[in-house]
């Protein structure tokens, strides 16, 4: 008689530190995968967003430098002396600077917002060669195409003929 209560007690203490060790050991391993999945995650979202972020500056730098060589190959060949003061890129006047032998112009409002923008700079100092270098940018906050946005990305074309 004695033996069968000694026995039962020890028993039911016993059960209830298995069955918390097994919840603790389950969760913790249920946790873990969580937050694996979570850090898989996060990383494909920064990627898809960087890949974004590159096709709008690389967008910008393309149409930069097409304006450019449009100017520059046209009948209106807008890099000579006397320059003219504003040129007509993606249906918007733009501010060109500078004289010969090196020009300069930004476009802004590019990409699928509108954010993006290109800072292009002509140069014809070794003629008859042209250089022409177009950086494009995924944000470009204003009229000057700067911006303090942590994310932003640059492209650039160089484009030598």
């Amino acid at each position: 008689k004695n033996f069968k209560k000694i026995k039962n007690l020890p028993a039911q203490a016993g059960n209830k530190g298995f069955v918390l060790l097994f919840v603790v050991m389950l969760s913790s391993i249920i946790l873990a995968i969580t937050l694996g999945v979570a850090d898989i995650s996060l990383k494909e979202i920064y990627f898809s967003t960087s890949a974004k972020n590159t096709n709008d500056a690389f967008f910008a730098a393309d149409t930069g430098a097409e304006c450019a060589l449009f100017h520059d190959k046209s009948t209106v060949n807008a890099f000579i002396n006397p320059s003219p003061l504003t040129i007509v890129c993606n249906d918007s006047p733009v501010i060109l600077n500078g004289s010969s032998p090196s020009w300069n112009f930004i476009l802004s409002n590019l990409g699928n917002e509108g954010k993006g923008c290109a800072k292009v700079t002509v140069d014809k100092s070794a003629a008859p060669a042209v250089f022409i270098v177009s950086k494009g940018y995924n944000v470009g906050g204003d009229s000057s195409c700067d911006s303090v946005d942590p994310n932003r990305v640059e492209r650039q074309l160089e484009l030598n003929y």
